[in-house]
């Protein structure tokens, strides 16, 4: 790993090297948690990122220590040719680890080529385990698919495989027990998340949510053995479990009941060009500005850690107290998760 000219540190004391990417807003699936069914306004292809681009900012954040990209969307592998970027990405000196985030839809024909151009892992959406419910949750596409993806990832070597499940009050917390059941059976990670208010912090987001404490009563409902899990690669924000005698584990990703903001490492680029500092506030830098610059690149990178905020207060959103910064109005896949 190239050793940083200056660490990534923001006001806080955190130090950032973590850059998540979305390479486009639009997705083949209408997940009612992320998206509206009608009337989104995705980019023009236009006004995307080129793989050139994304490279120079990459490249630009490798000199001051981002080691870790993650590849997300919209649905990433909708962009054509995904693997090349992953290739171009994977040969920056300084990045040592490139993960990616999809619905798994299109995976099956793409896992192999993404894993010799240096992708390390994936992580794929999987909010229910029933078809009839998947199309209400995803209002489109096939669970078999999916499940279809997860196959081929694992044939191709991909290890890890994390599972993201949204739990949703009313919707899907009835399959927490399958999902657990799914992690100890088989040498999946299961990741349970926090619906959270992205872009949307509404009243129909506030009558599914539900707080992941649920989980460890049912695991333990369940009879299982269950500890924590600490210092596992790649874990981000997850508070991890092992359970005794399974295959698998499972993690909790908790935004609003347990927020993470302290050991935030991350920034996040979108597809149309912006450097976000925080998922949730409205804050954005264009980095179209400074591209061919690398010196103008360079001061938006420490700008970002400048205008950082200490934590994003989607607690305080769902117990309707006032907040100390605008939070955004893009969605969840505008952004880019």
């Amino acid at each position: 790993m190239r050793e940083a000219v200056q660490a990534l540190t923001d006001r806080y004391g955190r130090v950032h090297d973590y850059l998540r990417i979305s390479v486009t807003d639009q997705c083949n699936l209408r997940c009612l948690y992320c998206m509206p069914e009608e009337g989104m306004e995705f980019a023009e292809s236009a006004s995307l990122l080129t793989y050139d681009q994304i490279v120079e900012v990459v490249e630009a954040g490798a000199l001051l220590g981002i080691s870790k990209l993650r590849i997300t969307g919209g649905e990433p592998l909708i962009r054509p040719r995904l693997d090349k970027l992953i290739a171009r990405l994977s040969a920056i000196p300084g990045i040592d680890d490139i993960a990616l985030t999809t619905n798994g839809i299109f995976l099956a024909k793409q896992a192999k080529a993404l894993k010799a151009a240096g992708l390390k892992r994936v992580n794929i959406s999987l909010d229910t385990l029933d078809p009839a419910r998947f199309r209400f949750i995803a209002r489109t596409g096939e669970l078999r698919k999916v499940m279809e993806g997860i196959q081929a990832a694992a044939e191709a070597g991909f290890a890890p495989i994390k599972l993201n499940c949204v739990l949703l009050k009313d919707v899907n917390e009835d399959e927490i027990a399958q999902f657990l059941k799914l992690a100890y059976e088989q040498p999946l990670h299961v990741r349970f998340i926090e619906y959270m208010p992205i872009g949307h912090a509404d009243e129909n987001w506030k009558k599914h949510y539900l707080p992941l404490r649920r989980v460890l009563d049912i695991a333990r409902d369940e009879g299982y053995a269950i500890s924590r899990r600490e210092n596992v690669h790649g874990n981000g924000p997850s508070e991890d479990w092992s359970i005794a005698g399974g295959q698998g584990s499972f993690g909790l990703i908790h935004p609003i009941s347990d927020h993470f903001c302290k050991n935030c490492n991350r920034l996040r680029l979108t597809s149309d060009g912006s450097m976000k500092p925080c998922l949730y506030w409205v804050d954005e830098l264009n980095v179209k500005g400074a591209l061919g610059e690398p010196d103008k690149m360079r001061k938006l990178f420490f700008k970002a850690m400048d205008i950082k905020p200490e934590n994003h207060e989607m607690a305080a959103k769902l117990a309707d107290e006032e907040q100390s910064h605008v939070p955004t109005e893009r969605r969840m896949s505008q952004i880019g998760g």
